[in-house]
């Protein structure tokens, strides 16, 4: 279903509240203990609209041993959701961490058994009750390589996530798949490698919905955090900020509502989730990394949060045009200008235009192109940009390139080449060196 951003007038109170009013939730992560403490369900019910469940719903959890099914902690929050108004996010149906003993001692066509039953036997008790699940998590290395994560799961096969998706699409095909991993903050070679794997799974009709990023930031938040949020949102899945927290101090505020912004700012993110309520609920022990305080008070991060809540466009389903499928929505909004920046009314005359805006830092770049179909519409575009000397072209969304330094030509892809007259669509770029100056030229046919 396609979605815009639409500005609204009104103002919540609680965080639940305005994300509501702009068609998204607020959530957070609950340990099942803390549902007995009164002050807590008190902050939870007051404030949030989603829940997932901190533990209570992973390997080592749900099938203590092989067959054996444990559903008393994820049974009981989802008891209290309903009884709350709250929905559940489902963490996580497959991980390399918390499996139980007997399924980190097995391998090879024994464990594929075992964790693709494992995936259809959660997700089929859960049916009907979950709004989106982890189905798999943190799969991907740390560093440069892009890669995959060496692990027993992995060597099970490549194809070991895929399967996983399909298997929970069958069990439950009313709730959204997602993947979720940490450290993917910006546009980087994890988070890069993690949008090559989207974009195949769309290609090839493997059913993914959503991509969690977690974001445990510390005392900055990373320049291209919502055009990396964007380039995923591109490619036809909803992107959810999974597990927020971040260093306390003189600039958690200022994180906590740029983060937010972000998410406004994308038509596709549709919600953020807290991994925990108060301070002293926070796995991250003295780095007083939440919204509450102990003692249940409110922080600054709490106030710049919900102001950047209600500050935010809401999103709104079309009523007229449903969505693509496979692969992706034609025109995405932008990210740069404002998503409440309307199109120009009069298309350019000739076959298309290009522009290009820029985010710097020493040694990189990313480069967001908008493209502008003229009078006649597009049934396809190309983009030439020529990089100032010692420039190269590392990564490359919602187009393809042929080249990577001097004069580097980018093309459209399958979703995004049909424009009607005057109808903008945009692609990225990443780039070692300097970006400043260029000036993209677009031809269309």
């Amino acid at each position: 279903m396609t979605m815009t951003l639409t500005s609204t007038a009104s103002a919540g109170t609680t965080l639940k509240a305005s994300a509501a009013e702009k068609g998204r939730y607020f959530g957070a992560a609950v340990a099942g203990q803390k549902l007995s403490d009164s002050a807590y369900v008190t902050i939870l019910n007051r404030e949030f609209n989603s829940v997932v469940a901190e533990n209570d719903m992973k390997w080592d959890a749900t099938e203590p041993q092989q067959g054996r099914f444990n559903y008393t902690g994820g049974d009981r929050l989802v008891a209290h959701a309903q009884a709350n108004g709250q929905s559940v996010r489902g963490h996580a149906l497959l991980w390399y961490q918390q499996q139980p003993g007997w399924a980190q001692n097995m391998s090879g066509s024994a464990l594929r058994s075992a964790m693709m039953n494992h995936v259809t036997q959660v997700a089929t008790h859960f049916k009907g009750k979950i709004h989106s699940w982890d189905v798999v998590n943190e799969a991907f290395a740390d560093g440069n390589s892009g890669a995959r994560r060496d692990s027993n799961l992995q060597r099970t096969g490549n194809d070991w996530i895929e399967a996983a998706f399909r298997a929970a699409r069958a069990a439950d095909p009313g709730a959204k798949l997602c993947y979720n991993d940490y450290n993917t903050d910006g546009i980087n070679a994890k988070s890069t490698g993690i949008y090559n794997m989207v974009r195949d799974f769309k290609s090839r009709g493997v059913p993914i919905d959503c991509v969690g990023f977690q974001s445990h930031l510390g005392t900055s938040l990373s320049g291209d955090y919502q055009a990396n949020l964007q380039r995923f949102a591109d490619l036809d899945v909803d992107v959810q900020i999974t597990e927020l927290d971040v260093m306390g101090g003189g600039n958690q505020a200022n994180i906590y509502a740029g983060v937010t912004r972000a998410c406004m700012n994308v038509s596709r993110c549709t919600g953020i989730t807290t991994w925990g309520v108060r301070d002293c609920d926070s796995w991250r022990g003295s780095d007083n990394a939440l919204l509450f305080e102990c003692s249940g008070n409110k922080k600054a991060a709490y106030t710049s949060t919900l102001n950047a809540l209600n500050a935010g466009p809401g999103i709104t389903p079309s009523p007229t045009t449903p969505g693509p499928t496979t692969p992706g929505p034609t025109s995405p909004p932008p990210t740069s200008p404002s998503p409440t920046t309307p199109p120009p009314t009069t298309p350019p005359p000739g076959g298309c235009t290009a522009s290009v805006s820029l985010n710097s830092w020493t040694g990189g770049f990313v480069a967001s192109v908008k493209v502008t179909a003229g009078a006649a519409g597009t049934n396809g575009w190309n983009v030439s940009v020529t990089l100032p000397g010692g420039a190269s072209v590392t990564n490359t969304w919602s187009a393809t390139a042929s080249g990577s330094t001097g004069t580097v030509r980018f093309a459209n892809v399958n979703y995004n080449g049909r424009l009607g007259a005057g109808q903008v669509t945009e692609f990225g770029f990443q780039g070692t060196g300097s970006g400043a100056g260029m000036t993209p030229t677009c031809t269309a046919s």
